[in-house]
């Protein structure tokens, strides 16, 4: 029966793994454009590498993207805007205005006549057009020398200059009111307000100007030329000159086309499928010959794969769309996460071949791998662990100087003048180190989604003010004091033994946790009161002593402690007996088989470094304590027969110790104990002082 859920448990992992695979190979298939790809990779101001090319048929040469931009800039600079001319407020206000003025002056020859000279005036106005706003802060007249004016019959062109805005064609009126009137202009004025004859008649046409500008953008070519069908566009050797790279990626962007309309769709369709297997395949097997801990845990399976296809859709998603460009995305967010929740080896691995994936649609391929590779590998090294806020700071700094390094190295080889650099191009690096610290919050996110354990919470649960540890220092002061010295042990041996001390340590703090529900029955705790052990008998007391890590566990459990903490508790005693009560119970009963099961603790043995650490330390520093004569040599037997001992019980079996990690525990142990424990000076008598205490 047990070998057949071992077998079940077997098949099943394989398939979740096989599902989770081909979940993210279909993904991919979708994710990644399927176009077909031009075969021929080359750089500007670098030799041709392949064969002599001539033209496979006619093309057009398209223009580089920054003429291309300018040309259409230059569009919209020239460009005038429409406005719509009403010719019935002009002629509405000019009878309103020869009104008040007939009524304002005594008609006659003269009036008449200055009557006529002023409405014209005003008539004259309104032919050049009166815009509500000020021309100056106009912001649609910005930049701009004339306008298109629309009227029932046609369009005509009219310069900036000679438009009125309310205040300018009310100042005109009045100047010319003024030198008509003469000295009657302040009667006249009284009565007539030249201000109530001066109405806008020029409305912006914003639909059509956006229309015609459309056009005219449109209209500018994007080619300067064609090559024909045979001719030679380079040899191999030949330097790939600006001009001749303009001449490549045309025909690189003409023949993808044309092979989108007459590829075989199967053939694409297998040809990716291939691409997207090959990685996976490389990252399958360096997980089950070099990582197979993870290989096993399907959460960890699962979270590498989910950011490898997340990161693929951010990028896939980004060059469809074209809003940002592509180096904004932070792709060294994928290889920083894997290095906090796993190791370097697995990060560089994994961007590898997310960056191989990325680069097989991203443009310029060669350099967005390079750059993506450098930035990636930089973002790893800068910080061996995440213990800090400030690691994150660096790494995004590091990876702001990886860009930007490697980016001007290749615009030095391609344009070969330092002045042609586009420096601008360096804000896209600036963002995409910003949003590097975007790895801070997402640490929570998946330590809560996978039940990961980032060394910066395990730095926060070691805290004594932890409500955890602050009722066993309230509860156990003596357990907590073990605790301590025990954490303060295993985190230095985990440094000397590549484990992970800050694991190492923050088990350490919790594992004896269950103690703090029945605090007298150990002994560090009595104090010198009397046991209540010897009120129980050797079976009770052992069920007592063993019942504390399973009370442990279900503290643990309810105060929401992760998962990998609370492996210690459970692993620390392994499948030990309760030796004491054990032995005293055999010397009692010499003649009685013995049920080891009463006095065996449940188990499971440690399988990880951090956890057969804590097993070993943790029983040989708490030897110690007992021992009466702590020498040299009493120590040092008491941590090889200990080790000796859980290596013939099979205890470290499972755990990943190797022969030079437990020499590194034994001398480690022993050269700190001996520190903890070691002999104090006698300080001899001051005799004469107790001779000048008896005179006195």
């Amino acid at each position: 029966m047990k070998r057949l859920l071992v077998r079940l448990r077997r098949y099943y992992h394989i398939s979740y793994v096989f599902s989770a695979l081909v979940t993210s190979v279909v993904l991919l298939y979708f994710i990644i454009p399927g176009e077909s790809r031009f075969k021929y990779e080359f750089q500007k101001n670098t030799p041709w590498q392949h064969e002599n090319l001539v033209a496979p048929f006619d093309f057009a040469i398209y223009k580089a993207d920054l003429q291309l931009s300018a040309e259409r800039d230059s569009v919209r600079a020239k460009f005038a805007p429409y406005f719509r001319i009403d010719t019935t407020i002009a002629s509405a206000q000019c009878d309103r205005y020869r009104e008040a003025l007939t009524k304002a002056l005594v008609v006659s020859n003269d009036s008449s006549m200055v009557v006529d000279s002023l409405v014209n005036d005003l008539d004259a106005i309104y032919k050049a057009g009166v815009v509500s706003q000020s021309l100056s802060s106009n912001p649609i007249l910005e930049g701009k020398d004339a306008i298109q004016i629309i009227s029932a019959q046609s369009v005509s062109n009219s310069s900036i200059s000679s438009v009125y805005s309310l205040k300018t064609a009310f100042t005109e009126l009045k100047s010319k009111m003024v030198a008509l009137l003469g000295d009657n202009y302040n009667e006249v004025s009284q009565e007539i307000n030249a201000t109530d004859f001066i109405k806008p008649n020029l409305s912006y046409e914003d639909d059509f100007t956006q229309q015609e500008l459309l056009r005219l953008e449109n209209n500018v070519s994007e080619t300067l030329g064609m090559v024909q069908a045979g001719e030679r566009i380079i040899l191999k050797g030949d330097i790939v000159t600006p001009d001749l790279y303009r001449v490549l990626t045309s025909l690189k962007r003409t023949y993808e086309g044309r092979q989108t309309l007459n590829v075989d769709h199967y053939m694409l369709i297998i040809g990716k499928l291939l691409v997207i297997l090959s990685c996976f395949l490389m990252l399958v097997l360096y997980f089950v010959y070099f990582r197979p801990q993870i290989f096993n845990e399907k959460r960890h399976l699962s979270f590498i794969l989910l950011m490898i296809v997340l990161m693929v859709f951010a990028y896939s998603f980004v060059l469809r769309y074209d809003f940002i460009n592509i180096y904004t995305v932070p792709i060294v967010i994928l290889p920083i996460l894997i290095r906090i929740f796993f190791d370097s080896r697995t990060a560089i691995f994994t961007h590898l071949i997310s960056s191989l994936l990325i680069g097989y649609f991203a443009p310029n391929n060669f350099e967005f791998f390079f750059l993506s590779m450098i930035a990636g590998i930089a973002a790893v090294f800068s910080f061996n662990k995440l213990h800090r806020r400030s690691d994150i700071v660096f790494a995004a700094i590091w990876v702001l100087i990886s860009y930007s390094v490697i980016y001007i190295a290749f615009s030095m080889i391609h344009e070969g003048d330092y002045q042609s650099i586009e420096w601008t191009n360096l804000k896209w690096f600036v963002a995409n180190a910003v949003l590097v610290l975007l790895v801070y919050p997402l640490i929570y996110v998946f330590e809560k989604l996978f039940g990961f354990v980032s060394d910066v919470t395990l730095i926060e649960l070691s805290n004594t003010n932890q409500p955890l540890l602050k009722l066993l220092s309230e509860e156990t002061p003596g357990t907590f004091q073990h605790s301590l010295q025990v954490a303060n042990l295993c985190e230095t041996i985990a440094r000397l033994t590549d484990a992970n001390p800050y694991l190492a340590y923050a088990g350490a703090m919790y594992h004896d946790i269950g103690k703090t529900k029945n605090p007298m029955f150990f002994v560090e705790n009595q104090n010198g009161e009397k046991s209540p052990h010897d009120e129980l008998s050797f079976k009770e007391s052992a069920q007592v002593i063993i019942s504390h890590v399973e009370q442990g566990v279900r503290i643990a459990k309810k105060h929401k402690l992760p998962e990998i903490l609370i492996d210690f508790i459970r692993t620390h005693h392994g499948t030990m007996q309760a030796k004491y009560f054990y032995t005293m119970y055999k010397n009692e009963n010499p003649d009685e088989d013995v049920d080891l099961a009463q006095f065996t603790y449940p188990g499971p043995r440690p399988k990880s470094k951090e956890n057969a650490i804590l097993m070993i330390v943790d029983g040989i520093e708490a030897a110690t304590r007992a021992l009466k004569d702590k020498t040299h040599d009493n120590i040092k037997g008491l941590i090889e027969s200990m080790i000796e001992s859980k290596i013939k019980t099979n205890q470290l079996d499972l755990a990943p110790l190797t022969m030079r990690d437990l020499t590194i525990i034994k001398e480690t142990l022993l050269e700190k104990l001996l520190n903890i424990y070691h002999i104090r000076i006698e300080y001899p008598e001051d005799k004469n002082e107790e001779k000048k205490v008896a005179t006195n």
